[in-house]
């Protein structure tokens, strides 16, 4: 048995998408999961659109969820000579033909079939050109001579057995007027020559393997195996766009999720291994197999992504995620002072609490990041003059006691809750206000003891 291989093949025109970022997952799961390997092909004939940071941006967003592709990535346009040159074979055996249809022609048959409600099916009209005379100074397309009657079967490792009729796969392209090659053909020979055993891709690509499986059997190779995973769509229930939010991957990243958990997310969004839900990433290539993908569209659900990566946050050494947040602060021009990296080690344990995002963490942060406080007019408010004395008699008291742990504070805090005959709430809520800037926040306990003394104080008696 040939070693295993897949690729993933993105045409760099823009972000890589997340349902994209999936085939590529579960590409890379399944060659790891057979000791095989797995290649990034960059499909980059499309000169126009095609731009060296999108390229960049795939790679990079591949690299950060985790999958690195086995040796140097694979450039389309580098072998467009043997694309043509494989055109140029099929021609000559029979398989194609040169085609001298006008573009107005061609528009013209697309339009009476719209018109039907039919899907447009070239007439074949240069597929037997006996009578017809070949127009001067026109330069053909080359069409590939499909199979008209019977039907055509792919065992798809995901769809089961799919049976088409031959009659509508039309003479497609396979070179166009100005000598390029079309995605049908680029995609077999690429495949061909990179050894492919396993295509591995959308459930909207079906119609061109039963395409492209006849141009592998017109040239005698070894037809690789095909399966096609079903779309994810937006939460609407339209297929996911890049016009959707949070259908890049930088989206994600922008947002402060994990790549941890987004992969995880991902590798569940259509595929499930018993009832399990959570998957190191031994476990997902342990575990894999093709027989667990589904045959029906996945939805994108935001709010299980902020789920998921929150457990992720929750359950993540502290120092690893101080390292996560300043590579987030870093690349997204939030500054995080050097000096205050000890503080935030140390108060990891609760600034993530609740947090569903990095950005979540950095917002619970603000206050040991900003030794200025800026407390909004809404919660200003709430500072009335019951509220100042009661900051007042902490503060006395506080600057007296030596030795500041829990416990001591717990004895401050329950002796005002006394005196000035109010609840927790009625303590706590002045302290956070004025120690952070907000009444959102950590546990009172954590704010006061992740501060420094002096600093606390100076903070209590800026509020008059």
């Amino acid at each position: 048995m040939s070693l295993v291989a897949t690729r993933f093949a993105p045409s760099p025109t823009g972000p890589l998408h997340v349902g994209g970022v999936r085939t590529a997952l579960f590409n890379w799961l399944f060659s790891k999961n057979n000791k095989g390997k797995f290649y990034l092909r960059i499909e980059d004939t499309d000169k126009e659109r095609s731009k060296d940071e999108y390229k960049n941006q795939i790679i990079q967003s591949l690299k950060w969820i985790g999958i690195e592709h086995d040796d140097k990535e694979y450039i389309q346009s580098k072998n467009i000579n043997k694309h043509i040159e494989v055109a140029n074979e099929l021609l000559k055996k029979g398989f194609a033909y040169k085609c001298y249809c006008s573009e107005d022609e061609i528009k013209e048959q697309k339009d009476k079939a719209k018109k039907k409600g039919m899907p447009f099916v070239y007439n074949r009209k240069w597929r037997d050109p006996k009578n017809l005379e070949i127009p001067k100074n026109v330069n053909p397309v080359i069409r590939f001579k499909s199979k008209i009657s019977g039907n055509n079967l792919i065992k798809d490792l995901v769809q089961g057995d799919v049976n088409i009729s031959n009659s509508i796969i039309e003479d497609f392209v396979i070179l166009r007027n100005n000598g390029s090659p079309t995605y049908q053909l680029s995609a077999v020979v690429d495949d061909h020559l990179m050894n492919i055993t396993h295509v591995i891709r959308g459930d909207d690509h079906k119609i061109n393997s039963f395409k492209q499986k006849q141009i592998y059997e017109a040239m005698n190779w070894k037809i690789p195996e095909f399966a096609h995973i079903p779309l994810i769509h937006s939460e609407s229930g339209s297929k996911l766009s890049k016009r959707d939010n949070a259908s890049t991957i930088d989206d994600y990243i922008k947002l402060g999720v994990i790549s941890d958990a987004l992969r995880n997310y991902l590798l569940r969004l259509g595929w499930s291994h018993q009832d399990k839900e959570i998957f190191s990433l031994e476990e997902s290539i342990k575990l894999f197999s093709l027989k667990g993908v589904g045959k029906s569209p996945s939805k994108l659900d935001m709010t299980r992504v902020l789920s998921l990566n929150e457990h992720y946050i929750k359950h993540i050494d502290e120092k690893k995620l101080f390292k996560l947040l300043k590579v987030y602060c870093k690349d997204f021009k939030k500054s995080i002072d050097d000096t205050k990296d000890d503080i935030l080690i140390k108060s990891m344990k609760f600034l993530k609490n609740k947090a569903k995002t990095l950005n979540d963490i950095y917002k619970n942060a603000q206050y040991i990041l900003n030794d200025n406080i800026n407390i909004s007019s809404e919660d200003l408010k709430l500072l009335d003059n019951s509220s100042k004395k009661i900051l007042t008699d902490f503060s006395n008291e506080y600057e007296k006691t030596s030795k500041i742990n829990k416990e001591n504070l717990e004895k401050m805090i329950n002796q005002l809750i006394d005196k000035h005959k109010t609840n927790f709430k009625g303590v706590g809520q002045p302290l956070r206000i004025a120690l952070t800037g907000s009444r959102f926040g950590p546990g009172i306990y954590d704010i006061i003891l992740s501060l420094d003394k002096n600093e606390t104080i100076k903070r209590l008696k800026m509020i008059k």
